[in-house]
């Protein structure tokens, strides 16, 4: 068993910078043979996880894809979750909060009113089920991109987290709101039918509403709460940069990740 080592998110600079050079499908293919059977997709069933969905399925083995289903997602999101299990060919694994939202509200109160009660929410219905994974896969392709503006505007393209010890590979970083538009048309990709009723991005029922074209892609979410609560918390790169700095992995795959060898003889 090889021995264990630190990455930190300083030991990913030289790789990002070059990686911003590099197409999705490069990344992907970079990701797997780096990963193995130890990788796996995340999507919430919105545009950029749908065209994750779409690349992966056209690999020899697609991997897994990781859905939080907070039980308070609107039908359509469901829906596009179902379609993308049938039509690509994937497994798709659903996580799920512990309590319903019925149950929340009865033990808690309705806790997405205050923006206190916003994080705690998102903390047990989109949070906590994700640890569920922890341990089961040592990277994990998000679809965080910086065309979407706000924290996410220098989201790096690997980033660690150390919440689940794994690395977020966010193949689409550098992807442009024009080379996504180009990629779903010419592929045809499966949307969330939402995107076509006004929603630029897609949450829970209760805290996602329509967005007019003169406003922030973001400012649907949580609305109520004002614009300084647009982000729940499961992407690390959106919390403070103190939530990620190092995680634990063996040396091998920390070498394997930085394209370096390492020699223990003395």
């Amino acid at each position: 068993m090889s021995a264990m080592a630190r990455l930190s998110q300083a030991d990913l600079v030289d790789l990002n910078n070059t990686f911003n050079q590099r197409t999705p499908q490069e990344l992907l293919a970079w990701a797997v043979d780096v990963f193995g059977d130890r990788i796996a997709a995340m999507s919430s069933m919105q545009l950029a996880g749908n065209v994750i969905c779409h690349m992966i399925s056209g690999m020899p083995s697609p991997m897994p894809v990781v859905f939080v289903d907070t039980g308070v997602l609107f039908q359509e999101t469901l829906d596009t979750r179902d379609r993308l299990s049938s039509e690509y060919g994937l497994t798709i694994r659903t996580l799920q909060p512990a309590l319903t939202m019925q149950q929340q509200t009865e033990q808690l109160g309705i806790l997405y009113l205050t923006t206190d009660g916003q994080k705690q929410c998102c903390e047990l219905r989109k949070n906590v089920p994700l640890d569920a994974v922890k341990g089961d896969y040592d990277a994990l392709i998000g679809s965080l991109r910086r065309a979407d503006g706000g924290r996410r505007g220098t989201c790096p393209i690997l980033s660690v987290d150390t919440r689940l010890n794994l690395l977020r590979v966010n193949v689409l970083a550098n992807f442009s709101d024009e080379q996504m538009q180009e990629y779903i048309a010419a592929n045809s990709v499966i949307l969330n039918p939402l995107h076509d009723q006004g929603f630029s991005t897609i949450g829970c029922n209760r805290c996602t509403t329509p967005v007019l074209p003169t406003e922030p892609k973001r400012a649907g979410r949580w609305r109520h709460l004002g614009p300084w609560s647009v982000y729940c918390g499961i992407n690390p790169t959106d919390m403070d940069p103190e939530r990620a700095p190092a995680v634990d992995m063996p040396q091998d795959l920390v070498d394997r990740i930085l394209g370096r060898t390492t020699d223990f003889s003395i």
